[in-house]
């Protein structure tokens, strides 16, 4: 009996997205071992997030599409209720008002969950207006993005409000959002950030001190290039093969910051080398490859609009996470997509794969 329903539940799975996420996830553990100095706590800690995020992806997958889109409104709100909860009396850490204590639960971060709820109302509310969409509907869709945008920024975490807004955009853009009122955007929006820049205006010192150490990191390498300057010895100094595992200097000699969190991939980079860090970019690009099939074949357009917009959202994020760490882009704070030590994050991460998972088993289910 436990075994039919076992094989119904693991039905909904996708066998190959299962065995790539739940690879990463493991070469995480691995490495988090290493980069908390071979200590076991903060390993049993995160695999027993891991668990609980296989447990939420495995449910996820097992709910239909149309289901799923019931929580659309429901989780905006709740999403911009916690945001503000966050701005009225959140925890600050490191300067930052980005956590929310809830009793029973602990510290949370809103933002995270809307990084979901976003491209799911999104989603939902053009699937509603699917045959007669007009500018009327991009606009409120605009508004949508903009409220969670802004109060993310507001405290201030412009990483994460910057993923946020591109979890939206991507899903106006697959809802076919003129390339002109893009190009357009982009054009003001660049406007007014170097206006914002010109008159110190909205933009905190940490963040251009960001931009000028990304543009030349070797100017103060003891301070605020701390970070890409050490990441790129970690990374350099591990060759074709790596140190070996737990043979990272740059991370057992406590030269590398954020080393279990943002920095993860400059551990694993030092202690596996170029040939690891390749399997893992292949494993993440066959990951996203299968995602962009999921999209490119959904049976309904809130299924198309959430698995494209899901998919890349994790090339975002591993984009983001290497190119801050290689030092091709600013430090902006963001996670390796499964890798990285966090609950939050993964929580996310792992309910988007169970999005993906209940796009092509449902449609196969609508296809029978």
């Amino acid at each position: 009996m436990i075994q039919l329903w076992w094989a119904k539940v693991t039905d909904h799975l996708d066998p190959f997205l299962f065995a790539i996420v739940t690879t990463i996830a493991a070469l995480g553990l691995l490495v988090l071992y290493s980069a908390a100095n071979e200590t076991i706590g903060r390993v049993i800690s995160q695999s027993q997030k891991v668990v609980i995020a296989v447990l939420i992806m495995i449910v996820i997958a097992n709910l239909s599409p149309q289901f799923i889109a019931r929580f659309a409104v429901p989780l905006y709100v709740i999403g911009i209720v916690l945001l503000v909860g966050v701005a009225l009396g959140g925890e600050v850490v490191k300067g930052a008002r980005r956590w929310l204590k809830i009793p029973g639960i602990g510290n949370i971060q809103p933002s995270e969950i809307m990084k979901i709820a976003l491209p799911l109302i999104l989603a939902w509310y053009f699937e509603r207006h699917e045959g007669a969409m007009n500018w009327r509907n991009f606009a409120v869709a605009a508004i949508l993005v903009a409220i969670p945008f802004a109060l993310v920024v507001r405290q201030p975490d412009l990483g994460t409000a910057l993923l946020i807004g591109a979890s939206g955009f991507f899903v106006l853009y697959l809802a076919g959002l003129d390339w002109r009122v893009m190009v357009g955007a982009a054009v003001v929006g660049a406007c007014a950030v170097t206006l914002m820049w010109s008159f110190e205006v909205g933009i905190h010192d940490y963040q251009k001190e960001r931009v000028m150490t990304f543009l030349n990191p070797e100017a103060d390498g003891q301070d605020s290039g701390w970070h890409t300057t050490q990441a790129a010895i970690a990374i350099g100094s591990g060759g074709l093969l790596g140190k070996g595992w737990l043979n990272g200097t740059q991370t057992h000699l406590e030269f590398l910051p954020e080393k279990h969190t943002d920095f993860i991939f400059a551990v694993y980079g030092e202690e596996f080398g170029l040939l690891g860090g390749i399997v893992l970019l292949v494993l993440y690009l066959l990951f996203i490859g299968r995602c962009f099939l999921i999209s490119a074949h959904a049976s309904t357009l809130f299924g198309r609009l959430m698995a494209g917009s899901m998919t890349l959202m994790f090339f975002t994020y591993a984009f983001v996470n290497m190119g801050m760490v290689t030092g091709i882009l600013p430090v902006v704070g963001v996670p390796l997509p499964f890798m990285s030590f966090g609950g939050t994050a993964l929580m996310t991460l792992f309910t988007a794969v169970g999005i993906l998972m209940s796009v092509t088993s449902h449609r196969k289910l609508v296809n029978s």
